[in-house]
């Protein structure tokens, strides 16, 4: 089982992806419609294509988000061909579960879907004080994205349906203890061993390589020898605040929006009650209600005679545990919130001191009496001005910014071959950078500090056929296209500019292969001799969850030795960091877990992995049942994941 979790890692990570991060955290989502159907075909999923602009796109916005998500990583290790190629298979995974929702009739309610959206974060982020919606701000958002919140909408609307499709085999997934025991029991089993490592340093000495050896290994090599492709661009940049900077807002246009604005630009008028409550439900039964109700009209009749009397009434009468030892006390509260509409409108009808009659909410019947009044506070306009100016210029200027930032998008779309159109058209200037490569240079700021936007320029499109990037959000209120003016492609540095370094790697690399031959050697000699092991350091206790420093491939194999012929010998090619033997002369029992909650959350985790070995079996089914099929080559691994 863990020998599954741990051969399928990628795949489980993405069956999380798909069922705990929502995929519709405005990235494109109605994006998958906007490309030239007519384009390269990388995927098909039951009869649609996925072609090459959308993989492309897909994996700016994920390189976007993660760097978003962690600014101090190195862009560099998002944009290699094995994370692009992930991007696909996510994309591939997203249409399976798309079309497997729709063929199951899996829906997502207009409740379920508003009670996402107000769910959140970036929501939430975008309320006004009043806890509603900006509606404004959430289009203004959504547009510098590309995206109509009909679109946005629709897209968390198909994201929750699709994560219905494998959420029940992950959350339902069960294991009787006693299985769960003994796998853990097999897969936790620790093992005693004398550990042998041959270091290349070790062997550093024995390499004496000459001039044609290093020249050599140099032509065979010459791919790690590179310097790195570059380009030459030019770019124009739309800006919200360079809009902001521009407009003017004349006097009258001030004073009218502090006329419509005046009762929100300061404190509003609070009020404090008191309150008696006569405790009926909204659902119960219409006598229990009229008896409450005729309860309260009762203690009413009494403090008509005694409106003093309100607060010892309250203490004696009331069912509100909350407030009643109070005497009924409410505090202060705003007309539109943070009380009950109903007492709310009852406290705001009285005048100071005065009690209303009986006021009916869905918790039962109150009597209101109003206590204190903070009056409203609006500053003046003169007070007011610069706040004000700031407000009316920022809203235009995101107004304008929205309209432009359409027309931005559309004309680098459309005329693909030069700026100067967009640039002639919304008064931008275009800009000039020389010398760039597909990571931020030290130093570097606004769009050429933005590898997304740095990745767009070496997509296909951008360098072979010249065109315009799309446009690039690479900030707030600030949209990036350009194109490659010139290209640079990489090429090899000269020989002796980096003899030193090829040296040193020929060096290394043969240590390396001294170091496994030798082990290797030993390796057999013990094996026919297990005599003859000897001078071996102290034995130390190996478990996959305690691997005390050493590689796991050295531990994995350990723990797979034979344990019917103790000692058993075995070595493991370390690749770049030589050679490891091991002498396995003891198994020990997996470690008592004195801790029955360690014990609980272990079987947990195992539940777990299996409900994800369960759900992605189906989903293997489901890639057969709508013919599923990525078309692009799997990337060739690079020396490291050989390695490993």
């Amino acid at each position: 089982m863990f020998d599954f979790v741990r051969h399928h890692t990628k795949l489980i990570m993405g069956l999380l992806f798909v069922l705990i991060i929502p995929s519709f955290v405005l990235f494109g989502i109605e994006g998958y419609t906007h490309f030239n159907e007519g384009a390269s075909k990388v995927a098909t999923v039951d009869g649609q294509s996925i072609s090459q602009q959308e993989w492309d796109h897909a994996h700016r916005q994920e390189v976007e988000r993660i760097s978003a998500a962690n600014p101090g990583i190195d862009v560099a290790l998002l944009d290699t061909p094995e994370m692009k190629y992930a991007t696909l298979e996510r994309l591939v995974r997203e249409r399976v579960l798309a079309a497997a929702a729709q063929k199951m009739h899996l829906v997502t309610t207009d409740a379920k879907l508003a009670n996402q959206l107000k769910q959140d974060p970036f929501i939430a982020s975008l309320n006004k004080p009043d806890g509603t919606l900006d509606m404004t701000l959430y289009q203004q958002t959504l547009a510098r994205q590309g995206l109509t919140p009909e679109g946005f909408e629709n897209g968390v609307r198909a994201d929750l349906s699709a994560r219905q499709v494998l959420a029940g085999l992950v959350q339902s997934g069960f294991v009787p203890p006693a299985q769960a025991d003994a796998a853990l029991s097999a897969f936790l089993e620790r093992r005693e061993a004398q550990v042998l490592r041959l270091a290349p340093a070790d062997f550093a000495s024995q390499v004496k390589p000459s001039d044609a050896d290093l020249e050599a290994f140099y032509k065979s090599h010459l791919a790690d020898y590179q310097v790195p492709e570059r380009v030459d661009i030019e770019y124009v940049v739309l800006d919200l605040d360079s809009i902001k900077k521009g407009l003017s807002v004349s006097e009258q246009e001030l004073k009218t929006y502090y006329d419509q604005n005046a009762p929100s630009l300061g404190a509003k008028e609070e009020r404090r009650a008191s309150h008696i409550l006569v405790v009926a439900p909204k659902d119960a039964p219409a006598a229990e209600r009229e008896k409450a109700k005729a309860e309260a009209a009762k203690l009413l009749a009494e403090l008509r005679q005694s409106p003093d009397s309100f607060a010892a009434v309250a203490q004696r009468a009331s069912q509100d545990d909350t407030s009643a030892a109070s005497g009924g006390d409410l505090g202060f509260f705003q007309q539109d919130r943070g009380i009950d509409p109903a007492i709310a409108k009852a406290a705001f009808a009285l005048g100071k001191g005065e009690i209303s009659d009986v006021v009916e909410s869905e918790f039962g019947y109150h009597i209101v009496r109003l206590t204190d009044i903070k009056p409203a506070v609006v500053p003046s306009f003169e007070q007011m001005r610069p706040k004000l100016e700031d407000q009316l210029r920022t809203q235009q200027a995101q107004r304008l910014f929205a309209e432009q930032g359409e027309t931005f998008r559309n004309d680098v779309y459309e005329q693909s071959d030069s700026l100067q159109p967009v640039a002639e058209k919304l008064k931008l200037n275009i800009q000039t950078a020389s010398g760039l490569n597909r990571t931020p240079a030290p130093g570097a700021t606004g769009p050429l500090a933005h590898a997304p936007f740095l990745s767009a320029l070496f997509a296909a499109d951008a360098l072979d056929k010249k065109n315009n990037t799309e446009a690039i959000e690479f900030a707030p209120g600030q949209l990036v296209a350009g194109r490659v003016s010139k290209h640079m492609p990489a090429h090899p540095r000269p020989f002796e500019e980096v003899k030193a370094a090829v040296r040193e790697r020929f060096i290394a690399e043969r240590a390396a292969e001294l170091a496994r031959k030798d082990g290797a050697a030993k390796l057999a000699a013990w094996q026919a001799q297990p005599a003859s092991a000897t001078g071996l350091p102290a034995a130390v206790v190996l478990s996959r969850d305690n691997a005390q420093g050493q590689p796991a491939r050295l531990v994995e194999a350990v723990l797979r030795a034979d344990a019917t012929k103790l000692p058993a010998f075995v070595g493991v090619d370390l690749g770049s960091e030589g050679y490891a033997l091991a002498r396995v002369g003891k198994v020990l029992p997996r470690a008592a877990d004195e801790a029955s909650d360690a014990t609980a959350q272990a079987r947990q985790q195992y539940e777990q992995a299996w409900g994800a070995a369960e759900a992605l079996a189906y989903y293997d089914q489901l890639k057969a049942r709508f013919k599923a099929e990525i078309l692009a080559p799997v990337p060739a691994p690079g020396r490291a994941a050989a390695e490993n």
